[in-house]
């Protein structure tokens, strides 16, 4: 291996020591490595580290003692095969860095935890095709269930309502397959929208635009409709052509800037806007501060959003905040269920959450303007 290297000078011994260990191949300790050093067969090593009856005391003690001066760890694989489970689950969310996901994530793991099990986080960045590579991937390493939240391109839930029918343990939560009969965990994302957009109203805006995500997702026909429904109880009509979609929820700057270009290009500008996700709120926000547009004078701006840096922007922003961190723990525990009941489970709850309204700066607190 070394003998095509060209060297001015010879190398000091220390440097093949650290050869030899980099190109070592790490191998963790297993029972046979215990039961060599103490002079024990492999049976007995392993009836002491499970604490059987049958092994006394004082070998018990030996055999923990060194397994703990090693660090030894039992082999998850071993264990999975001997148990049939692996102890793990897979969470599928559209993006680790939104706000809103890794709150949820936090949740998910904090129950994980507690329960003994590990959790494998993929995202699918809106991406159908990544979804389906994440779902094949995961299913393939023998979880024991899913928590998914689905891209905002799935239109094809084929292959997620086969892992269903074949037995595989799945939650949905915040966007949800309402085709597969399973737990599912939202929040009220039509009152949330309702009282946002009313909030609005009553500051005073009157010619009030939507931007959304693609309503192929639950959450935003859920949202559309509070909006709508807060617009004709309030006595203002609904126009089709104050709603912009953005394919990727706002995960590309561009789709977001195009969104907003288009509304304030109209003949009629919105004097306010709903943005009906967290990429979308901070996106717009942005994009109106660009063009000089202020915020809340001449626009007013609410959204959906959970980062805690939306109080620290300029202006700070209005939003509709979801229990995310609460969303988790409740999908983790509807999800141990399914995993560890006996029987096949066939009754299933949709557990729907309050949103919170908080008013800051980027919409007005009082009517002022007609």
């Amino acid at each position: 291996m070394f003998s095509s290297l060209q060297l001015d000078r010879p190398l000091p011994p220390s440097a093949f020591k650290f050869i030899t260990l980099r190109s070592m191949k790490f191998e963790a300790v297993t029972i046979k490595d215990i039961a060599k050093a103490l002079g024990l067969s492999t049976s007995t090593v392993s009836r002491a580290l499970r604490d059987s009856y049958e092994i006394s005391p004082g070998t018990k003690k030996l055999v923990l003692e060194y397994a703990e001066k090693i660090n030894y760890h039992p082999n998850p694989i071993a264990l999975s095969l001997k148990e049939r489970r692996s102890r793990s689950i897979g969470v599928i969310v559209s993006e680790i860095a939104n706000s809103f996901f890794s709150q949820t994530i936090n949740g998910i793991e904090s129950i994980a935890y507690k329960n003994g099990y590990n959790v494998i986080i993929s995202q699918s960045r809106e991406s159908a095709e990544r979804e389906l590579l994440n779902l094949q991937y995961l299913t393939s390493r023998s979880i024991d269930g899913l928590i998914v939240s689905v891209s905002a391109h799935t239109t094809d839930i084929s292959f997620l309502k086969e892992l269903h029918d074949r037995g595989m343990p799945i939650v949905f939560f915040d966007r949800i397959v309402e085709q597969i009969s399973t737990h599912k965990v939202i929040v009220d994302n039509y009152k949330g929208a309702y009282d946002a957009t009313v909030h609005l109203i009553s500051s005073g805006y009157r010619n009030i635009a939507a931007i959304s995500n693609p309503d192929i997702l639950s959450i935003a026909r859920e949202r559309l409709a509070g909006y709508q429904a807060a617009l004709k109880d309030h006595g203002l009509l609904f126009d089709a052509s104050m709603v912009r979609y953005c394919p990727n929820g706002g995960m590309l700057l561009e789709e977001v800037d195009t969104a907003i270009d288009d509304l304030l290009a109209r003949e009629q500008r919105p004097d306010a806007i709903l943005a009906c996700g967290d990429k979308l709120t901070t996106g717009a926000l942005r994009v109106l501060n660009s063009r000089g547009v202020k915020v809340p004078d001449q626009m007013g701006l609410i959204g959906f959003a959970n980062s805690d840096m939306t109080e620290l922007l300029n202006p700070p922003l209005s939003i509709i905040r979801q229990p995310a961190f609460e969303m988790g723990e409740i999908a983790m525990d509807l999800l141990l269920q399914l995993i560890e009941s006996k029987r096949p489970v066939t009754e299933f709850e949709t557990r729907i959450l309050a949103t919170e309204l908080i008013v800051r700066g980027s919409t007005r607190t009082s009517p002022t303007h007609k």
